[in-house]
């Protein structure tokens, strides 16, 4: 569903105005609800953008990379917790984990030996490997937050030993053919926009190289159009199970480290960013190579996502990302997900989860016990409040699958005649009346 006018005209006018005041030859941006893209705002005619135009996307990479390696986890072929030793023997930061190289708490350096790599001609794994000595480490890991990406580099080795894949080709197969990516590739293919730097003074275009980045390529390779990257944010969203599980996805989401102490705007969690605004928090990655920047920001509750792309290194003034998630907001604010209908239960629950439902006291606090016959769970917390929800693991024993009691187990007491008297959570005894000792 497209966007109302009066928000799309809001976006338009952010748009006009980042490109006009950033001075960057073209930008885009799309805004994605439901997995549709529902909006896309351009500006710049050098080259005139379009939904279909590919752009560099950048550490967006990175974002793939995580996606590859969860893969592999789930599929039992590695631990988060693994040592970098266990996959890539004979370094000498082998005591790192995956996970610290995953979320940017490694405390490793932000770049490899040698030039830059973002705008020099690649190195194979070998090469690389040979530059990554103890000095790479900054400090002791999981201390603070320090982006590296050396740290993916090291991650797509990892993949490659692994599954005895190239990086590129396990991509195409296990993400971009199954999410329909066909515009995202390794190497530009028309049509692309050409990338430049603009000179501050003078306003003049100077073009960047189009580099191979060779072994660093799952931290930046990548090109995409809008429609593309699209997809990627909706898979974000709401992932496709044949690609990743849902509750991996989850995961990834939760914060390994957090990146701002100050005020807690920001941290990193499996591969992948996290923004707070307000009180949304915002998933996604920043992207840029010389040439390019590129924004993706995904609202996972709403399944609404802001991606964009410009081809210049850098605004003059502001940020694709800060752009990208004003946007977001804008359009969240605008425009707030409906409510989904209610409707009433195809049957009433069995006997003995009936009588469980209703209102259980403890020390004189009120919880609300009630029956989702869709998905078979008993869903527990205060009116208005938070919930949290629980399975059924045998008779009179239901365990916490979410919120606050995730992974407790909850036990049903029963008197002499059977009927259920109490609740036993995690040793907290909720009764059916208030003034009943717990």
């Amino acid at each position: 569903m497209p966007l109302l006018p009066d928000t799309a005209r809001q976006v338009d006018t952010l748009v006009a105005a980042a490109q006009s005041a950033g001075r960057t030859p073209s930008l885009v941006i799309g805004v994605v609800r439901d997995g549709v893209l529902a909006q896309l705002a351009t500006a710049g005619e050098h080259p005139r953008p379009a939904a279909d135009l590919q752009y560099r996307i950048g550490s967006i990479s990175k974002t793939m990379t995580a996606t590859l390696v969860m893969q592999q986890r789930d599929a039992g072929r590695l631990a988060l917790d693994d040592p970098l030793e266990a996959h890539l023997p004979g370094t000498a930061v082998g005591g790192l984990t995956l996970r610290h190289l995953l979320g940017h708490a490694s405390g490793i350096q932000r770049e490899p030996d040698g030039q830059w790599w973002e705008r020099s001609a690649g190195v194979d794994l070998a090469a690389l490997l040979t530059g990554v000595t103890a000095e790479k480490i900054a400090y002791p890991p999981q201390r603070w937050y320090h982006y590296s990406n050396l740290a993916y580099g090291l991650l797509g080795g990892v993949l490659e030993r692994i599954t005895g894949r190239p990086w590129a080709e396990l991509l195409r197969e296990r993400v971009l053919e199954p999410l329909g990516m066909r515009r995202t590739t390794y190497h530009p293919t028309e049509p692309f926009a050409h990338g430049y730097v603009v000179h501050p003074w003078h306003e003049t275009l100077r073009e960047e190289p189009r580099t191979d980045t060779g072994a660093m390529a799952p931290a930046g390779q990548l090109w995409s159009t809008v429609e593309d990257l699209a997809r990627w944010a909706a898979f974000l969203a709401d992932p496709a199970p044949e690609v990743l599980a849902a509750e991996t996805l989850t995961e990834m989401c939760a914060p390994v480290v957090i990146s701002d102490l100050d005020s807690w705007t920001g941290g990193h969690g499996l591969g992948l960013e996290l923004y707070r605004e307000g009180e949304r928090v915002y998933v996604g990655h920043g992207g840029s190579m010389p040439g390019y920047v590129a924004a993706l920001a995904v609202h996972r509750p709403s399944r609404t996502a802001v991606v964009g792309f410009a081809n210049s290194y850098g605004f003059r003034t502001g940020s694709i990302g800060a752009l990208g998630q004003r946007i977001l907001t804008t359009v969240l604010d605008a425009e707030p997900a409906p409510a989904r209908p209610w409707r009433p239960a195809d049957a009433t629950p069995p006997a003995e989860v009936a009588e469980l439902t209703g209102i259980w006291w403890w020390m004189g606090s009120a919880m609300e016990l009630t029956w989702d016959g869709a998905s078979g769970e008993l869903v527990a917390g205060q009116r208005g409040g938070r919930t949290h929800r629980l399975v059924p693991e045998g008779p009179d024993r239901w365990r916490g699958r979410s919120g606050n009691e995730t992974g407790e187990v909850l036990s049903v007491l029963r008197d002499q005649a059977g009927h259920p008297v109490a609740l036993d959570i995690a040793t907290f005894v909720f009764t059916r009346t208030p003034d009943q000792e717990p």
